[in-house]
């Protein structure tokens, strides 16, 4: 158990530096298109709801924002910071919809754990990652896509630096809301 957590870790740590190198450069494939509508979805979540469809979150800003695993540092400090802002994204009708390969219950623990308010979607067979181009070797690649109230996608964000991602999102959110 420690050395997959343990190697989970090393991935997701050299996935976000390989990333981060050259920004434009998708690590997981081909990128949609901006300003085209984004492809819908439905995946389970954690919330025990039943399925999420990003359909049902229309005449909303969603902020889908893809990530390696559950648990590890760089993906728990993402989260942590989402979940800090919160109350601010709600302030600009935006949903904060969290994806990666895991499972469900993985995502419950790691909503318990800590404390997260918003939705973390199972994509368990990557699918979704890969038709969004983040997807690579079975694993989610730290991506962010901004999707506008009306299901286009307006920005996306390629290697990500959890520390400060929330604060970038909230930037370009406001730039995006200033532009409409």
């Amino acid at each position: 158990m420690f050395r997959n957590r343990l190697l989970a870790t090393v991935l997701a740590i050299a996935l976000t530096f390989f990333a981060s190198i050259t920004p434009a450069w998708a690590l997981g494939g081909p990128q949609l298109p901006l300003n085209e509508p984004a492809p819908n979805f439905t995946l389970p979540t954690n919330t025990g709801d039943g399925d999420i469809s990003l359909s049902d979150y229309r005449g909303q800003w969603i902020v889908l924002y893809f990530y390696p695993k559950d648990f590890t540092p760089g993906c728990t400090l993402e989260a942590r910071r989402f979940q800090q802002d919160l109350p601010k994204y709600q302030a600009k009708n935006t949903q904060i919809l969290g994806v990666s390969v895991d499972d469900v219950d993985s995502h419950q623990e790691f909503c318990d754990a800590e404390g997260l308010k918003f939705p973390l979607l199972a994509d368990i067979t990557g699918a979704v990652s890969k038709t969004y181009g983040s997807l690579l070797s079975g694993m989610s690649l730290r991506h962010t896509y901004l999707i506008d109230p009306n299901g286009i996608l307006r920005e996306r964000f390629l290697g990500v630096r959890p520390a400060i991602h929330s604060t970038e999102i909230l930037t370009r959110l406001e730039q995006l809301n200033e532009e409409v």
